[in-house]
C-alpha cells in the first residue's frame, strides 16, 4: 500500500486532530499501520486487529478457500481454528459457511482477547497451546483443523520487516530451526481429533512445503500441496 493510501486511511479513522496526530507518530515509529487503525480487512471482512496481535495476511486467504473447498457438501461442519491470532480466518470461514460450528484457538492471551470481539456470536476461542486448548468432546468430531502456525525459521527473525519483528509477538513468529516445528507438533496431535475424512490444512511457504506434507504424512496422512499465484501462498492440506 502506498504511503498516500495510508494517509487516507488514518485520516477517515482519526475521531479527532489530536488522535489523528498520535496515530500518525504511531505508524511513523513502525508500528503496523492494523495495529494503528484497530482493524484489517480479510477476505472482504473488516477484523479486529489489537496491539501486540499478528496482523492477519492476505496470502492467508488461502486457507479460507481450501477450507470452503473440502467442505462441500458437508451440512453442519465443525471447525478448528489453531494459532487463531485475530480469529480471522474462523470468521471467514463462518462467513462463507454460516452453519459451521467454529472454534478458535491460541496460546497468546493478547490473540485470545482480540479474537473472542472478532468471533462474538460466532464461535467459542479457548486458550492454551495447540491442542491442548481444546474441549475434550471435539475430539473425533472435527472435519477441518486449519493453521496458521508460525514457520519462519528462528534465525530469519532478525531478517524480518521492522513492523513485524518489533510489534507482533515473536510466538506468532518464531517455527523452530526449521520453521516447522509447530507443524510436526499440530500433524502429530492432529489425527485423533479429526474426524475420518477430516482434513488438517497448514499455511507454509513453498520452499518449506515438503516438509510441512512430510510432517502429515509422517502421522498417516493424505496429503497434497495447494498453491495460489495470486495470493502468493501455500498450504498443505492432509486428509484422514
Amino acid at each position: 500500500m502506498f504511503a498516500e493510501d495510508e494517509a487516507v486511511l488514518i485520516v477517515e479513522a482519526a475521531a479527532s486532530s489530536d488522535e489523528l496526530e498520535a496515530m500518525v507518530e504511531r505508524r511513523a515509529s513502525g508500528v503496523p499501520l492494523e495495529q494503528v487503525l484497530g482493524w484489517a480487512e480479510f477476505c472482504g471482512l473488516r477484523i479486529v486487529v489489537e496491539p501486540g496481535v499478528f496482523v492477519p495476511r492476505r496470502r492467508t486467504g488461502l486457507l479460507v478457500e481450501q477450507t470452503v473447498e473440502v467442505l462441500a457438501g458437508v451440512r453442519e461442519p465443525v471447525v478448528v481454528d489453531l494459532c487463531c491470532g485475530t480469529g480471522a480466518v474462523a470468521a471467514a470461514v463462518h462467513g462463507a459457511l454460516v452453519h459451521a460450528e467454529v472454534h478458535a484457538a491460541d496460546i497468546n492471551a493478547r490473540a485470545i482477547h482480540c479474537a473472542r470481539r472478532n468471533l462474538d456470536g460466532v464461535g467459542s476461542v479457548h486458550e492454551g497451546d495447540l491442542t491442548d486448548a481444546l474441549p475434550e468432546e471435539l475430539a473425533g468430531r472435527i472435519d477441518v483443523m486449519v493453521v496458521n502456525a508460525p514457520y519462519v525459521p528462528t534465525d530469519e527473525i532478525a531478517m524480518m520487516p521492522q513492523e513485524a519483528r518489533d510489534h507482533e509477538p515473536r510466538v506468532a513468529l518464531d517455527g523452530g530451526p526449521d520453521g516447522v516445528d509447530i507443524h510436526r507438533r499440530v500433524a502429530e496431535q492432529a489425527p485423533s481429533w479429526l474426524r475420518t475424512g477430516g482434513h488438517l490444512i497448514i499455511e507454509t511457504s513453498r520452499r518449506q512445503a515438503q516438509l510441512t506434507l512430510g510432517a502429515m504424512t509422517a502421522q498417516g496422512l493424505e496429503a497434497r500441496v495447494e498453491s495460489s499465484d495470486d495470493l502468493d501462498a501455500t498450504a498443505v492440506v492432509g486428509r484422514r
